[in-house]
């Protein structure tokens, strides 16, 4: 089992930034891909990025690429996600995800492809 917790969520105006973190407890994420993916009211849950267990490979959703940048500390079981240039449409509940299979590489976006999930932190920006 594996817990994750999110903060760093709040409210921010158009093109502020705001660094989200994804606290992990229980089994190590060490070789784990993870992930955040975003709800938003009336809206599936959608993928926003991922990366790898050594960090070294990383994929975005087209929507936050070139704004937002995931990066991950193993040695303190932490997963970040920095998010600049805040739009309105950003607005929603980000969640983090680990895939705890450490013999898969692939840096997957569909949402059933992770294991464990985080409580969520909202972020709200106002235009």
């Amino acid at each position: 089992q594996v817990q994750l917790v999110e903060s760093g969520g709040g409210l921010v105006q158009a093109g502020g930034s705001l660094r989200l973190s994804c606290a992990t407890s229980g089994r190590t994420i060490t070789g784990a891909a993870m992930a955040w993916f975003r709800q938003a009211p009336g809206k599936e849950r959608e993928f926003v990025a991922a990366i790898s267990w050594s960090g070294d490979d990383k994929h975005y959703a087209d929507s936050v690429k070139d704004r937002f940048t995931i990066s991950r500390e193993n040695a303190k079981n932490m997963v970040y996600l920095q998010m600049n240039s805040l739009k309105p449409e950003d607005t929603a509940v980000y969640y983090c995800a680990a895939r705890m299979d450490y013999s898969d590489t692939y840096l997957h976006t569909a949402d059933d492809s992770y294991n464990y999930w985080g409580q969520g932190t909202q972020v709200t920006v106002s235009s």
